[in-house]
């Protein structure tokens, strides 16, 4: 956390090993200072901004002292603190001895809260990884599924080749960032790697440029790749919605069928600036429903006036 958020450690180093947080609700030990610790949520990330530090300072050395001995507990992760206002020395003294960490940033307090729990939400966030392809097409999150072999990769490869974007290939670990918003990224391992059967792994990003991968995306759409099958009615109006569940968010879903001489990657590219488009509240199905409902009416009407005409 304090890498990846540019925040400085005021007291020793060796204190953060070992040291876990396991929430990303975030204190800021108001009515604690005052020597109230009966509902002290200790393992929370104690946040000290300009009002607590100065209320801080109005106490005797004596008081600051035992109420800091009181905030830092064994399962509290680490002391935070705002706007680089500098720790008391009763603090870093508590702290060191109870092995918690003091870190800062100069950030102001609202927003080093925001930023510390937008973090801590995606980092705590429960990780889900399944089989499947997530690419970048026109700033839609994709992500291909399908049974093994059935070509994820190679029109992966196509898409890279068309100016898209590679997130993952084979594994996609996927998480949840908040109510709505569904996340995908590749494993580690895996980064900005492709296999592609008969060449073996490919390095996107080094055959391709910076440009052509993406650390993560929102999941927006599923396209799950199947083969062909005469036996099979596949939708083609698209008033078939199908939508696939990740933690408690679902996520639309279409099914694309895979023959010879069909351009998939083609494809993709259209589902992607359909549903762009339906998201912008143009809807092409509801025009079809709405001419066909049109053409019926008229064709009653002339219907009509035959009739009566004879």
């Amino acid at each position: 956390m304090v890498k990846d958020n540019g925040l400085k450690v005021y007291n020793d180093e060796a204190l953060m090993k070992g040291k876990k947080i396991t929430t990303s609700d975030i204190s800021r030990p108001g009515i604690e200072l005052t020597g109230y610790f009966d509902y002290y949520p200790s393992e929370r990330i104690q946040l000290f901004g300009q009002t607590e530090s100065a209320y801080s300072r109005s106490m005797t050395e004596n008081n600051r002292y035992k109420v800091m001995l009181e905030l830092c507990r064994e399962d509290t992760p680490t002391l935070l603190i705002s706007r680089n206002i500098q720790p008391s020395k009763e603090l870093l003294k508590a702290a060191s001895e109870h092995n918690v960490p003091v870190i800062g940033s100069e950030l102001p307090t609202t927003r080093l809260s925001s930023m510390i729990t937008e973090y801590l939400d995606e980092r705590l966030a429960p990780r889900e990884s399944i089989h499947g392809v997530l690419v970048d097409v026109y700033g839609i999150g994709i992500l291909l599924t399908g049974h093994s072999g059935i070509g994820k990769s190679e029109t992966a490869l196509e898409l890279v080749k068309r100016g898209h974007r590679l997130i993952a290939d084979d594994r996609v670990d996927v998480y949840q960032r908040d109510e709505k918003t569904i996340v995908g990224e590749a494993p580690k391992i895996l980064n900005h790697l492709l296999e592609i059967r008969g060449i073996g792994i490919i390095d996107v990003m080094n055959l391709f440029g910076a440009g052509a991968v993406r650390s993560e995306s929102e999941i927006q759409l599923i396209i799950n790749l199947e083969n062909w099958s005469a036996d099979k009615n596949y939708d083609r109006i698209g008033t078939l919605e199908d939508k696939r569940t990740f933690f408690d968010v679902d996520v639309p879903q279409i099914t694309v069928p895979v023959k010879v001489g069909r351009n998939i990657s083609i494809i993709i590219e259209v589902a992607a600036m359909n549903y762009r488009a339906k998201k912008m509240g143009y809807d092409a199905t509801k025009k079809f429903e709405d001419n066909l409902g049109l053409l019926i009416k008229e064709n009653e009407a002339k219907t009509k006036n035959g009739e009566e005409g004879n």
